[in-house]
């Protein structure tokens, strides 16, 4: 499936290389945006779309992202000024502009009201995603440590590899998302409320089965035929994961 001025390389779910980070994008064109947004969550990251600049730049300074990717030609307010008036604020969210615009007083444009990269139209989504994990590294260099590791078990973020005892384990992204917070929260409880903002994205509870459910999978899969059980249930509190 390619968007407009997007190519893809191949099955997407193949290539996701990022971790899970929590992107807003900003992208008048419906079909690029749906394109979009359905790559970034295959490849592990929670996404909000707004359509226009007004829109963008109000749930860009009323919610916390990890990144923002802005569309430069935007209705009711361009991308440069969402962008130099998020600098003018002090918010130094790392942001990707995507323009069709391509020369070079376009790019340094670009770069000078305050982006940290700029994509030029079309692109590959392949090219997109790996500029997403630079910058994601440059502005929190805590994550280029990309292993986390509890007893045997072994989780590599920027390849995606799950491994225990040297035996590859097979997650579904949302599985992935699921124990990348836990172990980054190893010997820590962590509550209902607190993955389903961070692994769901929900701010409410949805009165479902859903934690249950992907915990029961996933203690299936890295618990399952080892000696020692890593995942633990703290009745009436939540989750660890622990030796």
């Amino acid at each position: 499936m390619n968007g407009p001025g997007v190519t893809s390389p191949g099955p997407l779910f193949i290539r996701d290389r990022g971790w899970g980070m929590k992107i807003l994008l900003i992208e008048d064109d419906r079909e690029a945006a749906n394109y979009l947004t359905q790559a970034l969550e295959e490849a592990g990251h929670t996404t909000h779309h707004a359509s226009d600049g007004d829109t963008g730049y109000a749930m860009a300074t009323g919610m916390d992202y990890d990144m923002l990717i802005v569309d430069r030609m935007l209705p009711r307010r361009d991308g440069l000024s969402i962008v130099e008036g998020l600098r003018g604020a002090g918010d130094q969210t790392p942001v990707l502009i995507l323009s069709a615009l391509g020369e070079v007083d376009d790019r340094v444009r670009g770069l000078r009201a305050g982006g940290d990269d700029y994509l030029v139209k079309p692109y590959a989504f392949s090219e997109l995603l790996a500029r997403i994990e630079v910058l994601a590294r440059r502005s929190n260099p805590a994550e280029a440590d990309t292993r986390l590791q509890v007893g045997d078990l072994i989780l590599d973020r920027l390849s995606r590899k799950v491994e225990r005892g040297g035996e590859t384990i097979v997650l579904q992204p949302r599985e992935f998302r699921l124990l990348e917070y836990l172990m980054k929260n190893a010997g820590r409880v962590v509550t209902r409320t607190m993955l389903l903002e961070n692994v769901w994205d929900y701010h409410f509870d949805p009165q479902t089965n859903v934690i249950d459910v992907h915990m029961s999978r996933l203690r299936g899969k890295i618990d399952k035929g080892y000696a020692s059980q890593l995942l633990h249930t703290v009745r009436g509190a939540g989750y660890v994961i622990r030796e």
